[in-house]
C-alpha cells in the first residue's frame, strides 16, 4: 500500500461541480424524508418532446462511431435551425459536434498549450476549475448588483490594456442569459464590448446554452457576440436547456472560419478524448433540430412559464429586503442577502458558504454560495434556480401559481427564516 499512498502529492488539485454535490446533498435530504426545497441545482423540469424522444428510442440500433467532429445531417440542421431562429449565418463544416458542450469548452481550453482565461465573477462554476485542468492562468473582471452582474466594454478595455504579458493569447468566456445571474446583454452592451475584444484581439467563447430560453421584456431574440465580432467568436449552445435534455450529453461549438486552426486543433483534442458524441443521441437530435415548429412551440410555453416563475419570487424576496434582478434567460436568480449583514453576523453568518448551509439546515432551502461562482467568500449572494417543479405542465394551455407551488413554499421559508433573525 505504500507506493499507493505516495501519489497524493503529485495529484492536481480538483474539486467537484458545486453543483452536482448539493443535487446529491438535496437528494439525500429527500431520501430521509426531510423537507427540502430544490433550488441547487439547475436541470431543465421540461419533459424532452415526445417526438425527439421517440427518434431516440428509434436511434437505439446506431452503435458505430460516428465522425469526430459530428454526424454531417445533425450539423447541417444545426445551422439551418439557427439561421432560423437567430439569423446566425453558419456553414455545417465550422461545427463541432461533443458530448456535451461542458467538454467541448475543456476541449478548446486544452487546445492551447498556454493561454489566459478570462471571466466575469459571477461565473459558472466550471469555467475556472477547467482552465486549471488545462494549466492555463485564470483571471477575473469582478461585477456587482447595480450593474446587474455584467461586465462593461470600459473594464475589459482596462484588463487588457494593463496585461502583462500580452503575447499569451486570452480568452473571454462570457455566458448569456448567465448562469448564474439570470441576467444577459443587449445590443448596444455587445456591440461595445465587441470593439474591445478587436482591438485586442480577444478570442470570445459565447456560451449561449441559455439563449433560445431568452424572455426580457424586449420581446426580441438574443444578441449574439458573433453578430459584431464573427472572426473572434466562439458560440457554444446545445441541447440541455431549451429542449430539457440534459442527460443525454448533446452539445456544440461554432469556430469561425477565421480560427480554422483552433477547429482542427479541438478536433484532435475531441479524437483524444470522446472520440464521438453517441451515435443515437445524434440521430435524435438531428430531428430536434429539424422540427422548427414544434422547438417554436415548446419554446413558447417554457418562455412564459419561467418568465412568470421569475416574476414571483423576485418579486416576493424584494418585499423582504433581498436584492435580486428578476431574470432575463434561463432559470436562475442570483439573490443578494447584504441587507441582512449585521443580522447574519449575529448568527455567525458571513459567508455565502455558510449562508447557503443555514438554509439547507433550518428549513431545507438549497442554494448554491456566491463563492461556488468566483465572488469573494464574505459576499453574502447565493444562486437560487427556481425549477423545483414538475415541468409536464409546460402543455397546459391554463399556468397557475399552484401549479410551481413547491417552488412558492421554499420562497416563503426563505423569507420566514429571514424574518425571524
Amino acid at each position: 500500500m505504500k507506493p499507493v499512498a505516495q501519489i497524493s502529492k503529485y495529484l492536481r488539485e480538483s474539486k467537484h461541480s458545486e453543483t452536482l454535490l448539493v443535487n446529491q446533498l438535496s437528494l439525500n435530504r429527500a431520501d430521509n424524508n426531510q423537507q427540502v426545497f430544490k433550488f441547487g441545482f439547475g436541470q431543465s423540469p421540461f419533459p424532452v418532446p415526445v417526438e425527439i424522444s421517440q427518434a431516440l428510442a428509434e436511434s437505439a440500433y446506431r452503435k458505430e462511431y460516428m465522425s469526430v467532429q459530428g454526424h454531417p445531417p445533425l450539423r447541417e440542421a444545426i445551422a439551418d435551425f439557427h439561421k432560423i431562429q437567430e439569423g446566425k449565418d453558419w456553414h455545417s463544416d465550422n461545427i463541432i459536434i461533443g458530448a456535451g458542450s461542458k467538454i467541448l469548452l475543456f476541449c478548446v481550453m486544452a487546445a492551447f498549450e498556454k493561454a489566459e482565461i478570462v471571466v466575469p465573477a459571477p461565473s459558472w462554476v466550471s469555467y475556472e476549475p477547467q482552465a486549471k485542468l488545462a494549466g492555463h492562468k485564470v483571471s477575473w473582471l469582478e461585477t456587482t448588483f447595480s450593474d446587474k452582474w455584467k461586465i462593461s466594454a470600459e473594464q475589459l478595455d482596462s484588463f487588457c490594456t494593463q496585461r502583462e504579458t500580452p503575447e499569451i493569447p486570452l480568452l473571454l468566456i462570457l455566458n448569456y442569459p448567465s448562469n448564474p445571474t439570470g441576467q444577459t446583454y443587449d445590443s448596444q452592451q455587445l456591440a461595445e464590448l465587441a470593439e474591445v475584444m478587436r482591438k485586442h484581439n480577444v478570442i470570445v467563447i459565447a456560451d449561449e446554452i441559455y439563449s433560445l430560453l431568452s424572455y426580457g421584456s424586449s420581446g426580441e431574440k438574443q444578441s449574439s457576440v458573433a453578430d459584431y465580432y464573427p472572426e473572434g467568436c466562439i458560440v457554444s449552445s446545445g441541447l440541455s436547456k431549451w429542449c430539457g435534455a440534459g442527460g443525454w450529453r448533446l452539445g456544440f461549438m461554432y469556430i469561425p472560419q477565421a480560427l480554422t486552426g483552433l477547429l482542427n486543433t479541438v478536433i484532435g483534442v475531441a479524437s483524444e478524448t470522446y472520440s464521438c458524441a453517441p451515435s443515437p443521441i445524434q440521430i435524435a437530435a438531428t430531428k430536434a433540430y429539424q422540427e422548427i415548429e414544434l422547438a417554436d412551440n415548446f419554446l413558447i410555453k417554457q418562455i412564459k412559464l419561467l418568465d412568470e416563475i421569475s416574476q414571483y419570487c423576485a418579486d416576493e424576496l424584494t418585499k423582504v429586503g433581498i436584492k435580486v434582478h428578476c431574470a432575463q434567460g434561463g432559470f436562475y436568480l442570483f439573490p443578494d442577502f447584504s441587507n441582512y449583514t449585521e443580522k447574519l453576523a449575529k448568527q455567525n453568518i458571513t459567508t455565502s458558504e455558510q449562508l447557503t448551509s443555514a438554509l439547507m439546515n433550518d428549513v431545507g432551502v438549497a442554494l448554491l454560495p456566491g463563492s461556488a461562482f468566483g465572488m469573494n467568500e464574505s459576499s453574502l449572494t447565493t444562486r437560487l434556480a427556481f425549477v423545483d417543479f414538475d415541468g409536464n405542465q409546460v402543455n397546459n394551455n391554463q399556468v397557475t401559481h399552484a401549479q410551481f407551488g413547491q417552488v412558492k413554499s421554499g420562497i416563503e421559508q426563505l423569507c420566514m427564516w429571514l424574518s425571524k433573525l
